[in-house]
């Protein structure tokens, strides 16, 4: 059908959020996006734009702003915890090499500007308190207010008030893990790398961001003290160091240039089971919570954002369009998720023999057969939504 003219209401400025709005204003809709925060902000955190997000972003033609703001990424290298290689996967032995590091808040500011430039109407200070679903869903605001319109959108994450209009409320349960984020100057030099140092219940995350200047740093634990979710939880550095501190000298150092960590714990939460009915249909985090072992999280999103517009632009209908869209991302998500919760126990092998064995089987593959080494990621970085 043609969405020109089509009146949406994107409840989130979040990745997800941003990107949909644009897509569907390219394509001739009416978009309104609802935010609550006083302003579009994020807090500093890295994240990965693997080639499967980055095609979304040459769709809506963001890409050039993407590079301009990121590092291009040439290698992940897995290594154990006293910071010996175990294996360096190659990113440009990919069929697309566009894998980027981009600063959160940065791929936040392309996204809004690329919004607004295509005639996105963003309100911010507008807290939603209610959704209705219908031939004409409305959107009941904290305020008092109410919106109208043809479609919403809830690309409100992990609290989304869309969720649990659509399906019956989830029980998320405590994985046993936390994570502390942090972004720490690159006094190293360290180059387009992201390098991933793995231990016994333990593992740590570290790339380049914004021109090589600083360093983001995602350390996970297994423990049985609970913890928060969400992660603007600020914690001392010095639990963050003290628990990493059987590391070797590489960890330790970046760790010791904490000033300012922020903890949170990760939580398991079920693919809702229905993304879209009446007019109202989910997206990203809202729909599909992932545990963050695969950097997928951002690009998922972009992924849903494309399919979404190209589904209601493709069917007769809203109702068909939904329906597609849910048909169409559901599988690969399910399939996203599953591997990312494998990474977890991959990463953190406790049992010493079982650990150097596995290691031994990686470094064994990086040394024979690179290629094939790469070649297991085709399923998620080589597909392009915007070419099925």
């Amino acid at each position: 059908m043609s969405i020109l003219g089509l009146r949406v209401v994107v409840i989130g400025a979040g990745i997800g959020g941003l990107a949909v709005a644009r897509a569907l204003a390219l394509r001739g809709a009416d978009v309104t996006l609802l935010e609550q925060a006083p302003e579009i902000t994020e807090v500093g955190a890295g994240l990965q734009i693997s080639p499967n997000g980055m095609a979304v972003l040459r769709a809506v033609g963001l890409d050039a702003a993407l590079i301009a703001a990121s590092v291009q990424a040439r290698a992940v290298c897995l290594r154990d915890h006293h910071g010996a290689q175990v294996v360096r996967l190659d990113l440009t032995r990919l069929p697309d090499p566009a894998y980027h590091f981009v600063h959160r808040a940065d791929l936040i500011d392309l996204l809004a500007a690329g919004a607004r430039e295509a005639g996105v109407k963003i309100r911010l200070l507008q807290k939603v308190s209610t959704v209705e679903g219908g031939a004409q869903p409305t959107v009941h605001l904290a305020a008092g207010t109410t919106l109208a319109a043809d479609l919403v959108i809830g690309a409100d994450g992990l609290h989304s008030v869309v969720r649990p209009v659509l399906n019956q409320t989830d029980a998320p349960f405590f994985t046993g893990q936390v994570a502390w984020r942090a972004v720490v100057p690159n006094t190293d030099r360290r180059g387009p790398e992201a390098w991933v140092h793995m231990g016994p219940g333990r593992h740590v995350v570290s790339y380049p961001l914004r021109g090589g200047t600083a360093l983001n740093i995602v350390a996970v634990q297994e423990r049985t003290a609970w913890a928060a979710e969400g992660w603007t939880q600020t914690d001392d550095p010095a639990n963050l160091q003290a628990a990493f501190a059987d590391f070797g000298p590489p960890v330790r150092a970046m760790l010791a240039r904490v000033t300012d960590a922020r903890l949170w714990g990760l939580f398991r939460h079920p693919v809702a089971p229905v993304w879209q009915r009446d007019h109202l249909a989910l997206l990203g985090d809202a729909a599909h919570p992932t545990l963050p072992f695969l950097a997928q999280g951002a690009s998922m999103a972009l992924e849903d954002a494309w399919v979404l517009a190209d589904e209601l632009a493709r069917c007769d209908t809203i109702d068909a369009g939904l329906a597609a869209y849910q048909h169409r991302r559901a599988p690969r998500v399910a399939r996203v998720i599953a591997a990312a919760n494998g990474n977890a126990w991959k990463y953190h092998i406790g049992f010493a023999p079982l650990r150097m064995a596995a290691h031994a089987v990686m470094r064994l593959g990086g040394q024979l057969a690179p290629d094939r080494m790469m070649r297991q990621f085709d399923w998620l970085y080589a597909h392009d939504v915007t070419a099925d």
